[in-house]
């Protein structure tokens, strides 16, 4: 049997665009991550790895499409 469709790679991870809560500066950052995140003008810590899914500490303002990247 052929297979006639082609396979779409589904991911779960993502780009988020965070706002640090202390000097308000924006970055991108990956929801995965495995090492701490910080802020690059205060060095907040912005995410901490939890085995998966990072915890992320500050405010969410979207999920970046994985189109555009």
């Amino acid at each position: 049997m052929k297979l006639s469709k082609k396979r779409q790679l589904i991911t779960r991870s993502r780009f988020l665009r965070v706002k640090c809560d202390d000097c308000g500066n924006e970055q991108i950052i990956f929801d995965r991550s495995a090492t701490i995140v910080k802020c690059l003008v205060c060095n907040r810590v912005l995410a901490e790895p939890r085995g998966g899914k990072a915890k992320i500490k500050t405010e969410i303002l979207e999920i970046v499409d994985n189109d555009l990247i």
